[in-house]
């Protein structure tokens, strides 16, 4: 099960690993975008969609949510007044500056819905996402467009919209639905406990024409100045249930 899922390239590779070692489950996708439902339909047919987390059948899941939580908004408020956008000079500017605290209901009431699920009927959620490790003040939304950052108010619904995850505030709403929670690991700590730097050099080994490109991919996942240090991993998991390797 993937939250999330795009065009369900993650999703496939997964599903592939696992049929091979004798998974026999089926496949759910939570996902709201027409165009993009289209496009996991190529990747994955006997795929089953979704469009909200309540609606996944009572059975143990195991989900993955890459890049999902950082996806839904966000609220920010400054001195305790919500911030709010309005229309200056017929340009979109801010109604307020000064410290920002960002909150996500809906991305409290997704952790929530996940850990209620796990809790009730047993599972794993691995959750992989950007964000700090500790609640704390700051203006974290950001904008891109054409793979480069840009002003947030610009062209409104033509660029994506991302903040990043208080991993604090995740560990304690799915605790408090029942879940058990992995200690948070960045994403290059549980990577390399899983074996990646081996598995690099196995697949360098092997197609030595692509080992420079094996080795570029390997630092952006890994290395602190990449993805190593901000990406982060958690996983809450049904109180009966080990916790996934890496995250013990």
């Amino acid at each position: 099960m993937e939250l999330g899922p795009g065009r369900g390239t993650l999703a496939a590779d997964a599903l592939r690993v696992l049929r091979a070692a004798g998974f026999r489950g089926a496949v759910h996708l939570v996902e709201t975008s027409p165009t993009l439902r289209e496009a996991q339909r190529q990747s994955l047919p006997e795929a089953i969609c979704h469009a909200e987390i309540a609606s996944l059948p009572g059975e143990p899941i195991l989900l993955v949510a890459n890049e999902f939580l950082d996806a839904l908004p966000v609220r920010q408020h400054v001195g305790g007044i919500e911030r709010k956008v309005s229309t200056v000079g017929g340009a979109l500017a801010f109604d307020r500056d000064g410290e920002v605290v960002e909150t996500s209901p809906a991305r409290e009431a997704a952790v929530r819905a996940i850990a209620s699920h796990l809790a009730a009927h047993g599972g794993i959620a691995l959750i992989v996402d950007y964000g700090h490790e500790r609640s704390a003040p700051g203006d974290t939304v950001q904008a891109v467009r054409a793979h480069r950052y840009a002003s947030v108010l610009e062209q409104p619904g033509e660029q994506d919209l991302t903040a990043h995850v208080d991993f604090e505030a995740v560990a304690r709403i799915a605790g408090e639905a029942g879940a058990a929670v992995t200690p948070l690991v960045t994403q290059g700590d549980w990577l390399r406990a899983l074996g990646i730097e081996a598995r690099a050099d196995s697949l360098a080994r092997t197609n030595p024409d692509r080992a420079a490109e094996i080795s570029a991919t390997l630092q952006r996942l890994t290395a602190p100045q990449a993805m190593g240090d901000l990406f982060k991993v958690i996983a809450p998991h049904a109180p009966a249930w080990a916790a996934p390797a890496g995250l013990v």
